[in-house]
């Protein structure tokens, strides 16, 4: 089994997004489980999966969850591939109105 079917995850982050009503489309697609983020996160071994929700009661405003294996993992694979995560990061900043983390979680227990 790859680490990424695997149920297992050590490291959470999760953001807030706020998003442009006429934006909604392409942040989805840069967003999702399938979008331009994942397959970046995708390219490490210690990536397992991103999970986007959207606000039943705030139009406009989603969360994401990107699970890692470990947070060093995390931060080992922005190093690597910080021009690659500043480009996509650019390329995305006009789809929303804010953006936020919402804090880094570790697997308890």
């Amino acid at each position: 089994m790859t680490l990424r079917k695997a149920n297992t995850w050590g490291y959470l982050i999760i953001w807030e997004f706020r998003v442009h009503p006429r934006m909604k489309k392409r942040f989805l697609r840069a967003y999702g489980p399938d979008g331009e983020w994942a397959k970046l996160f995708s390219r490490d071994k210690h990536y397992i999966r991103t999970d986007l929700m959207q606000s039943s009661r705030l139009p406009g405003t989603y969360l994401t969850f990107d699970f890692w294996t470990s947070q060093e993992a995390y931060k080992d694979f922005r190093k690597a591939h910080a021009a690659e995560y500043r480009v996509i990061d650019e390329n995305c900043k006009d789809l929303t109105e804010t953006e936020r983390e919402v804090g880094t979680y570790l697997r308890a227990g």
